[in-house]
């Protein structure tokens, strides 16, 4: 099948090792971590714009794989493309161009805004920060590293920005969660009770007065019940949390329920997908009475 290549960002090198437009093989590392950064942030981007569905769309990690085909004059000037299938709807290949330009888009402006000395943009998946600062990190003391984004001014990475991605990095950072455990402990003065997820695991959550009547119930009957908490947390870097600072919502459930699991996707959608990865033609291939008797291509039984 023929495509198209198309160019979604340079990455512009300086320093003694790419002189004379020459790109050291330890700079493909580089080249390689910057990959992981675009993969990762297009499938957080993803996710938060699905929310109802759990999978990734099939072939993502080929949609978002970007390419090096040529080092172009400077001290090592590196044009990243992407590859785009041509299919039989022009949107197919905008949506192919479009993860992997909006996940290069976030990392301009999480670099823009460390450089200019603004917070992190709010839309900005916080999980993603390890990613970022490694790459970052790589960069030697005697080297530069320019991004250039279609549409944008070329940025220079600096080492001042550099150090304040370090910072925000070792910071916990808030996202707003839902976690499932037993109450175990409660103080009413304080307004907090602790919420274990595990043997192993507990959470410090914080609670309101109007919420105060269902802690201490599902406290009291901590054996039989559980507490489902949404709220904004603190996280740390490592994905573990440090606290829920605000409940948006609580809710106690009885052991022998199971709590809705609000990222399931409907049954619909899922057979919508793979019935897609049927080849074509093989449902024409099955018997116009299967539904009728199923029992009798499958075990033999007499037809109704």
């Amino acid at each position: 099948m023929s495509g198209q290549w198309k160019e979604v960002v340079r990455l512009h090198f300086k320093g003694t090792r790419y002189r004379d437009h020459a790109l050291d093989l330890s700079a493909l590392k580089k080249l390689g971590q910057f990959q992981k950064i675009v993969a990762e942030t297009a499938k957080e981007l993803w996710r938060v714009a699905n929310p109802d569905r759990e999978r990734l769309p099939k072939n993502f990690e080929d949609r978002t794989r970007l390419c090096l085909r040529n080092i172009e004059d400077g001290s090592a000037t590196v044009p990243l493309e992407i590859y785009l299938e041509e299919g039989e709807q022009t949107s197919l290949l905008e949506s192919d161009a479009k993860e992997v330009e909006e996940a290069i888009a976030m990392a301009h402006e999480v670099f823009e805004s460390v450089e200019e000395q603004r917070a992190l943009p709010g839309h900005f998946p916080k999980t993603l920060l390890p990613e970022f600062t490694r790459w970052v990190q790589e960069i030697e003391k005697d080297e530069e590293i320019f991004l250039a984004v279609p549409g944008k001014s070329e940025l220079k990475i600096t080492d001042e920005g550099i150090n304040r991605l370090i910072a925000y990095s070792e910071k916990p950072y808030e996202d707003h969660i839902e976690i499932l455990g037993e109450v175990l402990e409660a103080d009413v003065k304080q307004k907090k009770f602790q919420l274990w997820i595990d043997e192993k695991t507990k959470v410090l959550v914080n609670f309101s007065s109007e919420q105060e009547e269902m802690v201490t119930q599902a406290l009291k009957d901590h054996k039989t019940v559980k507490m489902e908490v949404r709220g904004l947390a603190d996280i740390l870097q490592d994905g573990k949390i440090n606290e829920i600072k605000a409940v948006d919502e609580l809710k106690i459930i009885k052991e022998e329920e199971t709590p809705y699991d609000r990222s399931s996707r409907p049954i619909g959608q899922i057979l919508e997908e793979l019935g897609k990865e049927v080849l074509p033609g093989e449902w024409e291939k099955l018997p116009a009475d299967l539904s009728d008797n199923l029992d009798h291509y499958l075990y033999g039984t007499p037809k109704h």
